[in-house]
């Protein structure tokens, strides 16, 4: 909330968590059907990817507003389109990097690896794909641009 001066902007940034967990959910579901704390680990850790994909759009769709002087559907369109290389890339790259132990995931050593590494893949294809969907529609009905920086700043300007 601090770092977008709204607790809705906030709130937008969090609709990437369940996002997430669709993917993860579906991808241990089609795995081994287990969730171990292998597999808790791995949400960890792609929340954490995911609500960085939703501070990078929110914080996007904020400053095409207030530095560029963008109207909001101008800002969400820019910003969506600004973004996706970006979040495309980070995600290509880490899911790049999970796929070798999702495949060796039965073979031994590991067991702790492949869950993880599957519910970060499962959950970033559903992230990414939804990221670039959903939070820009909500932004568009929902966001709210930020507030003028100078009025409350002291001082005055």
């Amino acid at each position: 909330m601090v770092a977008f001066a709204s607790v809705r902007n906030a709130l937008l940034t969090l609709i990437n968590l369940p996002l997430a967990l669709i993917g993860g959910v579906v991808a241990v579901a089609l795995t081994s059907g287990v969730v171990s704390v292998a597999s808790l680990v791995g949400f960890i850790t792609l929340f954490g990817i995911a609500t960085r994909n939703g501070i990078l759009m929110v914080s996007h769709f904020e400053h095409l507003m207030t530095e560029e002087g963008k109207s909001l559907p101008e800002a969400v369109v820019q910003g969506s389109m600004e973004r996706l290389a970006p979040i495309l890339m980070t995600a290509l790259c880490a899911g790049l990097a999970l796929v070798p132990l999702v495949i060796a995931g039965g073979e031994a050593g590991n067991e702790i690896q492949a869950p993880m590494g599957v519910v970060i893949l499962g959950g970033l294809l559903s992230s990414t794909f939804l990221n670039m969907l959903v939070v820009p529609v909500l932004f568009q009905l929902f966001g709210r641009p930020p507030m003028a920086r100078a009025a409350t700043a002291p001082g005055g300007a």
